[in-house]
This record gives structure tokens, C-alpha cells and sequence, in this order.
């Protein structure tokens, strides 16, 4: 289903379970919803901001997420892959030259996966990442590595 939600708010709404194909959300605000089991596919998000949001074992497909703020959001058993995240050089500056990275805040990243993404620039900050895979690699291996 093809599906426009720009610049609108939802809150306090049960949508789970639903498919979206070809998603226009840009600067959408998500609040207290639960979106849990929701499958997207090519959805632009590109500075979607998701507050206290259940987004638990979500399948995204070749979405933008750039400018995302994503806090105290459930990304339980969620998979991301081919999704675009801010690298440096592209169109994620301010215009006072700051950089804005896609930030993860408050999150439980428990067993989520995050395949094909280019993760340059990402932070993720007080968040529970057991289990979480980058790449088919367990994060644990993978900061070993950077030890």
C-alpha cells in the first residue's frame, strides 16, 4: 500500500502488524504508538522522530532514515536492511555546518539486525544492545575487535 504521512503526528495509535510500501513519512512524529510487527518497505523517514514508541520485530526494507531521532524506542528483534543512515558529505549538515547523525537513544536494540547499512555516523547512546548483529556479526565481536 502506498501511504503519505507527511508532516503529520500520530499519537497513542495501535497499527501493528500493518505492511507499508512506498512510505512518504518525512518529519513525521511517532509518539506512544505501537508499530510492533509492521513490515516497511521503501519508506522515506528522513527526519521521522520517534518518541516511546514499541517498533518490536519490524521488518525495514530500503528505508531513508536520515535525521532520525530515535528515543526510548522497543527495536526488539527488528531488522533493518539497505537502510540509508547519515554518512559525512551528505545533506545531513545544519546550516550553521554542524553535523546531525542519526541517534539512537534509550533503545532496546535486543537481537535486532542491521544488514547492508552504512553505519558511519551513527550514535547509539544508553542502549541495550545484546544480541544486536551488524553485518551478520554479533556487536560483542565486533567491539572486542576495537578493544
Amino acid at each position: 500500500m502506498g501511504l503519505s504521512m507527511q508532516k503529520n503526528d500520530l499519537e497513542k495509535a495501535d497499527i501493528s502488524g500493518s505492511s507499508w510500501q512506498e512510505v512518504k513519512a518525512e518529519k513525521l512524529t511517532l509518539e506512544n504508538i505501537s508499530l510492533a510487527g509492521t513490515s516497511l518497505k521503501n519508506a522515506n523517514m528522513q527526519g521521522v522522530a520517534m518518541n516511546d514508541i514499541n517498533f518490536s520485530n519490524v521488518s525495514m526494507i530500503d528505508a531513508n532514515l536520515s535525521y532520525a531521532k530515535i528515543d526510548h524506542v522497543h527495536l526488539f528483534g527488528t531488522e533493518f536492511q539497505n537502510i540509508v543512515l547519515p554518512v559525512e558529505g551528505d545533506s545531513n549538515y545544519n546550516a550553521d555546518g554542524q553535523y546531525e547523525p542519526i541517534r539512537f537513544t534509550n533503545c532496546d536494540l535486543t537481537n535486532s539486525k542491521l544488514t547492508n547499512c552504512n553505519l558511519s555516523n551513527i550514535e547509539i547512546t544508553d542502549c541495550e544492545i545484546t544480541g544486536l548483529k551488524i553485518n551478520g556479526v554479533l556487536i560483542s565481536e565486533l567491539l572486542e575487535k576495537v578493544k
